[in-house]
């Protein structure tokens, strides 16, 4: 008996073996939305051009909806021997409708049509993306400019370096989310194209307008060179690089979330909503959603990874390995939203513990680079050697154990006589930051200023009509 599915070519059905590994309805039948769209709009350019009949092009359409509320129903079955979502999808139209089923794949291949389908659930997934990323933002600058003036340390190698405010240290995560979408963007730009009517590496002798088609599913034009159509997947793995360079940065977030709610930091809570408990010890309160984040991060990396492997040595044009991009990218992606999800629960339900962050902000001499400054600016000292100056005294209040704004005026003026009593204005944490006025800087005021640009920037995109 002939296998149903490849005609006369083959005289008896694959291997149990075979079977099992050729298949792939298990993961790409979450594509049947992008399928049916695509086999909708490509039917239509069929019946456009007089290659099929307008009443079979509303018979398929008319059953492709059907096969639509059926999936959406969860009332369809899907078949492994029918190999994937794109024979599965034309199986059940043949039931429905009968013999002109048959015309829907003229001038198509699985190969330009998974490669269309593809297209369209990253594009769509990216968009979802952009939106849960734009919310993000949102939280994060509703939290700073709540939190414009509240002082908090500011880290170089963990150690204290710096007075930040807690405003200022969210809005770096607002820009650097910022930068994500700008990659997942481009990103969308470049896969804007439609790959439906390369057929499977050549292109059709059918006259087909590729143009129509591209136009229907919200595509900018057709791709120019059939090999490159079904062969490319720079589409995914510039989503999967943007999304792991994204992930990488909620990964750095999660972390500090970890360290900052321990009692040795104590800088900020979180409520019972994004933490968990221990079985054996009833003090604990971990922040699991956090460590969850930072721990999936490895998912999203690896997927990327996998893609590269899979696609660096494959020959022009379509090859059987290209199947393994799905999975990756299905996990990735869907991973990503919910550790931004997580993320932008966390910020909304973190609370900052400002009296901890404040007497925090004043360890470590903290305000040494204040003395330094003012020593620049008011005594017309050159920087390095008020660098060396300030270096002598922080000794004298280390060894004393104490701040710096607690030593005496004597004090200070035995290592450098020209220092004032006015010098003590700038050692406080609060003053050093309110000091920081230059653009981008933590001082309050400019807080405010960038939380209220970004929140002015991403109320104006959600103005703005959908693409």
């Amino acid at each position: 008996m002939s296998n149903t599915m490849w005609g006369g070519r083959f005289n008896s059905g694959p291997d149990a073996i075979m079977e099992e590994i050729n298949a792939s309805i298990d993961f790409d039948k979450a594509l049947w939305r992008q399928d049916i769209r695509g086999s909708k709009a490509h039917v239509a350019m069929l019946a456009k051009q007089g290659i099929v009949t307008s009443a079979d092009a509303k018979a398929i359409t008319d059953g492709l909806s059907a096969v639509h509320a059926e999936i959406e129903a969860g009332e369809f079955t899907f078949s492994r021997s029918l190999e994937d979502i794109h024979m599965n999808v034309e199986s059940r139209l043949a039931e429905i409708v009968g013999p002109a089923a048959g015309r829907l794949h003229t001038a198509r291949s699985r190969n330009d049509q998974v490669a269309t389908d593809m297209r369209l659930w990253v594009r769509d997934t990216v968009d979802a993306l952009d939106a849960q990323l734009a919310d993000l933002q949102g939280a994060l600058a509703e939290k700073a400019l709540a939190h414009a003036g509240a002082v908090m340390p500011g880290f170089t190698h963990l150690q204290s370096a710096q007075p930040t405010t807690f405003g200022h240290h969210l809005l770096a995560y607002v820009e650097m989310l910022g930068r994500d979408r700008g990659r997942f963007a481009d990103a969308r730009r470049r896969m804007n194209e439609c790959p439906l009517g390369a057929a499977a590496l050549a292109g059709t002798s059918f006259p087909i307008d590729r143009r129509t088609t591209a136009e229907a599913l919200g595509f900018d034009r057709p791709t120019a060179n059939s090999l490159d159509s079904v062969s490319d997947r720079d589409f995914a793995l510039e989503a999967l690089a943007a999304a792991s360079i994204c992930a990488v940065h909620l990964s750095r977030f999660a972390e500090e979330i970890v360290l900052w709610t321990t009692p040795q930091f104590g800088l900020v809570r979180l409520s019972d909503k994004f933490t968990s408990g221990s079985s054996i010890m009833p003090q604990k309160r971990n922040p699991d959603a956090a460590e969850l984040v930072r721990g999936k991060t490895g998912r999203v990396i690896g997927a990327l990874t996998a893609l590269l492997v899979v696609i660096k040595g494959l020959p022009m044009s379509y090859a059987k390995d290209m199947q393994e991009d799905k999975e990756g990218v299905f996990d990735a992606l869907q991973t990503l939203s919910l550790c931004i999800a997580a993320m932008a629960g966390m910020v909304r339900d973190m609370e900052p513990e400002l009296k901890t962050m404040k007497k925090a902000a004043g360890l470590g001499y903290a305000t040494a680079t204040d003395l330094a400054d003012w020593l620049v600016r008011t005594l017309k000292m050159p920087f390095r050697q008020a660098h060396h100056v300030t270096g002598r005294i922080v000794g004298l209040a280390s060894d004393n154990g104490v701040g710096l704004e607690k030593l005496s005026l004597a004090e200070m003026q035995a290592v450098e006589p020209a220092i004032t009593q006015d010098v003590f204005a700038v050692l406080g944490v609060e003053r050093s930051v309110r000091s920081r006025v230059s653009y981008g800087g933590t001082a309050p005021v400019e807080v405010k200023k960038q939380a209220r640009r970004w929140l002015a920037k991403l109320a104006q995109e959600a103005a703005a009509p959908a693409r």
